[in-house]
């Protein structure tokens, strides 16, 4: 489903993204915990909801009122070397609808823009970045999703630490 897909993709691009060149941390094995809220309605195309019936409409809207409750993951992820120098953090850069600039950054912070306009909708966010050390950073995640009349707004906060040099298999 492209709204789980999205939301995951900016969680990920929330818990992973340690880019730009002179940013301070070791590539290597990461954990990071990330905390996810989401409020409003999901931004469905039009042309899916004309086919919803009104029953199906109002349960999946009740549906996602309820899951606007906090939730927090721990995921793992590899950041290599060329991830830092190049300014990718997370590996959805097969995504031809998404840009990512780099607003400010220097070796302890980074602020990044999310944009993602796809056929129907459209993504903004903005991601920041603390490094407290090589081996340690936290930060925030500001996400808007919209679509037929309907927008979605994503917050997370997150921490990360490294783990080692070396990475493990991904599965």
């Amino acid at each position: 489903m492209k709204l789980r897909a999205s939301i995951s993709m900016a969680a990920i691009a929330c818990a992973a993204l340690w880019g730009a060149e002179n940013f301070n941390v070791r590539p290597g094995q990461w954990e990071t915990t990330s905390t996810t809220q989401t409020t409003g309605l999901p931004p469905i195309p039009q042309e899916v909801l004309d086919r919803m019936t009104p029953q199906q409409r109002q349960m999946m809207e009740e549906r996602m009122k309820g899951n606007q409750t906090p939730r927090t993951t721990t995921t793992k992820s590899c950041v290599t070397k060329e991830d830092i120098e190049k300014g990718f953090g997370f590996r959805n850069e097969d995504d031809k609808a998404c840009t990512r600039t780099v607003i400010s950054s220097n070796s302890s912070k980074q602020e990044i823009k999310i944009e993602c306009n796809r056929e129907n909708s459209k993504q903004t966010g903005t991601v920041k970045i603390e490094a407290s050390s090589s081996d340690s950073v936290k930060g925030s995640g500001q996400f808007t999703m919209s679509s037929g009349g309907r927008t979605m707004t994503i917050t997370s906060n997150f921490s990360s630490k490294w783990l080692g040099p070396a990475c493990e298999k991904e599965k």
